[in-house]
């Protein structure tokens, strides 16, 4: 097993500043050093940029699958409960029962890979993933505390707000929890409802939001607390997204999520571009780049109270890295129009997880379960098996599946 290795010559986004020509010295799971490179042993191709892997807010293991499941001919939802509805009704639901949960949670665990996402939240109950999260490639969170929704019509999932949020407290964690997904005086009500049981606080993580007036938000501001900002989930359902520019400019701490494919985005990377496109047509001005990299490295790092070790490049923390070749030269511009054939290199505590097959000896020396896949025309090799599982997924259902979140198998 190699312990100690060193990479140089990308652009590393920390993403706090720039680093050109970079060297990155990894011990063990951690990033040694920045600067102290005396040995270096991979060299990295001309053009390359380094970013910390990529941190998906928000999303349901259980529910990536496709097609999509949403109201027709233009209509839009109420509120969440509704989608519920049919989704219970859906022949998609019938199909996707033919697999396997593990299966479902291996699917979903690849969207993330495949997207540069090395972090996500697995927004279910602690006994519904527990079991599950040691199986699979990436890194899911089991340090939180939750509910389902703030209203009566929500899932009762955990053991109430007010003793999830408790245990949040008690444990640094954060309390997550879909809050004002709808536009209903119930939906709307959730921050007060939050404030009257003294659960609004910097561990909370909100998601979606669309409800939120703008006293809401100065609330949220004033508390900490943190929003999940899911947008192509939003409009499929609701035709409408969050107050996002006012969150932004009262300093709310605002992360991407993908929400799961049955309403969301493909993935983290096209959830970024759409999110961007949906800020243009508001306000008819462009997000800034820098922004939309924060939103997916260090403000989601920030909400899971594990900024000291995800979310930037930085000495100590773990060795996260995304690799990448730029479609455009300014950094964080490079990363927003990244799409999943632009991958190079992903490392997860230093052991690489997804590169491109030049890598293979680094894989052979600190990853023992890997296989490899054809992606864009290039041998890729990647942690696990998503090639057998997409052929059992197909045995399952009974025809070819396409599922637009792998990039082989079409």
């Amino acid at each position: 097993m190699l312990a100690t290795y060193s990479l140089c010559g990308s652009t590393i986004v920390t993403p706090e500043r720039i680093i050109r020509d970079g060297r990155v010295k990894i011990e063990k799971n951690r990033i040694k050093s920045l600067t102290d490179v005396s040995k270096v042993d991979i060299e990295l191709e001309s053009g390359i940029y380094c970013y910390p892997a990529l941190i998906n807010v928000h999303d349901h293991l259980r529910g990536n699958y496709l097609p999509r499941i949403g109201p027709q001919n233009g209509d839009y939802y109420l509120n969440w409960s509704y989608w519920e509805r049919d989704l219970r009704n859906s022949p998609v639901l019938v199909e996707r029962a033919k697999i396997s949960v593990e299966q479902m949670y291996l699917l979903s665990a690849y969207k993330n890979l495949f997207s540069g996402v090395a972090t996500v939240n697995d927004h279910f109950p602690h006994e519904f993933n527990e079991p599950l999260i040691p199986l699979l490639p990436i890194r899911v969170i089991n340090n939180y505390t939750l509910a389902h929704e703030c209203s009566s019509f929500d899932l009762n999932w955990g053991d109430g707000i007010e003793i999830e949020h408790r245990r949040a407290v008690e444990r640094g964690h954060p309390f997550i929890t879909h809050l004002e997904e709808g536009f209903d005086a119930e939906s709307q009500s959730g921050v007060d409802i939050l404030e009257n049981l003294t659960c609004l606080d910097d561990h909370d993580v909100f998601i979606h939001c669309i409800g939120f007036s703008d006293s809401d938000i100065c609330k949220v501001r004033d508390a900490g607390a943190s929003v999940a900002w899911c947008s192509a989930s939003n409009v499929f359902m609701f035709n409408v997204t969050c107050k996002i520019r006012k969150m932004i400019a009262e300093g709310v701490n605002v992360c991407i999520g993908t929400d799961s494919t049955a309403t969301g985005s493909v993935n983290l990377l096209e959830e970024i571009r759409f999110a961007r496109y949906m800020y243009r047509r508001m306000y008819g001005e462009e997000l800034d780049a820098k922004t939309l990299v924060n939103m997916v490295t260090t403000h989601p790092a920030k909400a899971f109270w594990m900024q000291d070790k995800i979310g930037s490049v930085e000495e100590g923390k773990y060795a996260d890295l995304l690799f990448i070749r730029p479609r455009k030269d300014d950094p964080y511009e490079a990363l927003v129009s990244a799409r999943m054939e632009d991958i190079e290199l992903m490392i997860q505590e230093g052991t690489p997880i997804y590169g491109d097959g030049k890598y293979e000896e680094l894989f052979r020396r600190r990853q023992r379960d890997y296989t490899t896949v054809e992606v864009d025309g290039r041998r890729m090799c990647v942690k696990g098996d998503p090639a057998g599982l997409l052929e059992r997924v197909r045995r399952a259902v009974g025809f070819k599946k396409v599922l637009d979140y792998l990039p082989f198998g079409g």
